[in-house]
């Protein structure tokens, strides 16, 4: 007996016999010639078993909370609650229904984006008559918690400390700041990666062959399973979805009246057409990654915007993590521009923190607007070469004992040390500036680290730092 319950609108239920469901309905809907199913190629292809999941090898390892937790040894006091987080299509939800499934629970999902409190009380409601009717443990899963209030992640507490139920909450935002410090102490946190380009592919070529899938009625060419891997990005249900679309464009291709060969090829250009992107010859792990973003960062060295808005575009089309491009921009605003424009650095963090927020397609436009700006600002490298030759004289062994007043006082015993004696506090003198000395006996009057250039705003501060250097006695 598998006594599934009916939810308010906002859940459903998913039983063991449902998801063995998703492989037969699709098989038994396929025809002879040309395999289709009402449910999404991503949904059909969900692994069943943990045999069939891709990726996630830590966290599945043998002996692991989860895969105990999903193998429903969890031990006498009970399974512990988990939070699952992960960039989109790592198998968040794939996770969730194997915990359900594995030990024979009932299954509950819930979205944040349009669940209330009130839908919450009535999961745990029906949990605990489920417990108490049938012996049956309930899990919820719950999308998007990060988008649930603190109010509404209160409501979670009671059940998931009396452990009504199992809670598996996803998430792509950080935990530590989106979910409540009380719920986070009372799960384990599952922290899971993108899949590699060769999980991707394997998981296109299990999609073209199994039943549940395109039945073997297509054949993906090499280099249209390359072209979807990359544009993939480690996200398993964006290549399913590129392949099914590929799929119906190959299908469309045949002529009218013609007869349809077994096995139709799904061609790179079909996959181009149905992805609305053009192949870009480019290796995200390979030469072709470090190559290209070596390009774009000596482009915007260069002052050549042109150049650095294709490199920028190359990376993008080919799927490149627009974060990885953010931090690059980042590092480039104050290796390569430094203070000739110290807008550069603020335009360039505003972006690295847009991007996380917005994401692609719209976070295209924040980089190039900070491409543009590390391109057309003067450059300085002043203090990047300034810290280099700090760190350098520091990992010679030069610079001695801080000098006498500059060290801490405010502890007991510091003046019979001499600590603080003789220090000139600067705000009591002209200009805010003290004469005294700062660099150690050994740097004293040698060092010059930071030596600003002549352009930008940087040139205002060479004049200022000539005239401070006279005051400090330099």
């Amino acid at each position: 007996m598998n006594p599934a319950w009916v939810a308010p609108d906002t859940l459903t239920t998913v039983s063991l016999e449902d998801t063995d469901l998703f492989g037969a309905a699709a098989a038994d809907a396929a025809g002879a010639d040309h395999p289709a199913s009402i449910a999404p190629l991503a949904v059909r292809m969900r692994p069943r078993t943990l045999r069939e999941v891709r990726g996630q090898g830590e966290v599945l390892r043998q002996g692991s909370p989860l895969r105990r937790l999903i193998e429903g040894s969890a031990g006498a006091a009970g399974p512990l609650s988990a939070i699952l987080w992960g960039p989109p299509g790592t198998g968040k939800t794939t996770l969730a229904h194997l915990v359900a499934t594995a030990a024979d629970r009932e299954f509950v999902e819930l979205s944040a984006v349009t669940a209330g409190v009130k839908d919450v009380r009535a999961v745990m409601q029906q949990a605990t008559r489920a417990r108490q009717l049938y012996g049956r443990q309930t899990v919820l899963f719950l999308d998007e918690i990060h988008r649930f209030t603190k109010a509404q992640q209160d409501a979670l507490l009671p059940g998931v400390e009396n452990r009504q139920v199992v809670l598996v909450a996803a998430t792509t935002e950080n935990p530590s700041f989106s979910v409540i410090a009380p719920l986070l102490s009372r799960s384990m946190l599952v922290t899971l990666v993108p899949l590699t380009d060769d999980d991707i592919a394997d998981v296109l070529a299990s999609a073209v062959a199994d039943e549940r899938g395109l039945a073997g009625a297509y054949r993906l060419d090499d280099d249209a399973s390359e072209h979807l891997v990359r544009l993939a990005g480690g996200d398993a249900r964006r290549a399913l979805t590129f392949l099914e679309a590929a799929a119906g464009v190959t299908e469309d291709a045949v002529a009218p009246g013609a007869p349809r060969p077994d096995v139709l090829p799904i061609t790179l250009a079909q996959c181009e057409q149905a992805v609305a992107h053009a192949a870009v010859r480019y290796d995200r792990t390979g030469d072709q990654h470090y190559d290209v973003a070596s390009a774009l960062i000596k482009s915007m060295r260069g002052s050549d915007v042109d150049a650095a808005l294709h490199y920028l575009a190359r990376m993008l089309e080919a799927g490149e993590d627009p974060r990885f491009i953010a931090r690059r921009i980042v590092i480039s605003a104050s290796e390569d521009v430094g203070l000739g424009d110290p807008t550069a650095l603020q335009t360039a963090v505003a972006a690295m923190h847009a991007v996380a927020q917005i994401g692609m397609p719209e976070a295209r436009i924040i980089l190039a607007q900070a491409v543009v700006h590390n391109a057309m600002a003067p450059k300085s490298n002043a203090a990047y070469v300034g810290i280099n030759e700090a760190i350098a004289d520091v990992r010679a062994g030069r610079g001695g004992p801080v000098p006498a007043h500059l060290r801490g006082s405010g502890y007991a015993g510091a003046a019979r040390l001499g600590h603080g004696k003789g220090y000139v506090y600067a705000h009591d003198e002209p200009d805010a500036v003290a004469a005294q000395q700062y660099l150690p006996d050994d740097l004293a009057g040698t060092t010059d680290y930071y030596r600003p250039s002549d352009r930008g705003f940087e040139a205002r501060l060479q004049e200022r730092w000539t005239w401070l250097k006279g005051r400090l006695g330099r």
